[in-house]
């Protein structure tokens, strides 16, 4: 997926405006600390549904390599109103954060074979989690992104320089504080993550 979608899967170093294009996901809705158990259990939902699919597809001779988990970010704006991108990252609790965890799909698989990998993890691997997966459509259109580099919790640095960038041109956001993660944080050492920062835009 990355190789076929490389726009998607890059950002500059610096701010940037791009055109993103439509695309399907396997997704997963939550609340809370992404350090928390929830959180990685919704990961583990995900990751076994997307795997499902794939080796469904291999058997049909149309295997893909599942792509990156990404996140769509947000939160109660009416307990935390009137907050820049820069200073809901700072202010608003992790536990008051909800999220949709994301990973891309092919445009050949439907509906009904993401349905097809839910019952498989279910039957499988007993996963109750399963039930919460479903197919996800988005189109983002203009955004201003960048390349993050390093720990998640010096990510207000980058949205500064985004905010700065969104001022400039007078645009507003138009849809969910967005995050791919290149790097599995689980593995990967803070300082060497790279996450794309992504805010829809009009």
């Amino acid at each position: 997926m990355t190789k076929k979608h490389k726009n998607y899967y890059w950002a500059a170093a610096e701010p940037e405006i791009v055109q993103i294009e439509p695309a399907q996901f396997l997704s997963i809705r939550g609340k809370g600390d992404p350090d928390g158990e929830g959180f990685a259990e919704n990961i583990q939902a995900l990751y076994s549904t997307a795997y499902a699919i794939k080796f469904m597809f291999k058997k049909r001779d149309k295997d893909f390599v599942v792509a990156k988990l990404e996140g769509l970010w947000w939160f109660d704006k009416t307990n935390y109103a009137g907050l820049s991108i820069t200073e809901s990252s700072q202010k608003v609790p992790r536990s008051e954060w909800e999220y949709r965890l994301l990973i891309r799909l092919p445009d050949y698989v439907s509906v009904a074979d993401v349905q097809s990998g839910i019952e498989t993890v279910l039957s499988k691997k007993s996963l109750t989690l399963a039930n919460n997966v479903e197919f996800y459509e988005m189109s983002e259109g203009k955004c201003v992104q960048t390349m993050h580099l390093g720990p998640f919790s010096t990510e207000p640095e980058s949205l500064e320089k985004m905010a700065v960038v969104m001022k400039t041109h007078n645009f507003s956001q138009n849809g969910l504080h967005h995050e791919i993660y290149l790097s599995d944080f689980r593995k990967t050492a803070p300082e060497k993550l790279k996450t794309i920062l992504r805010e829809p835009v009009r």
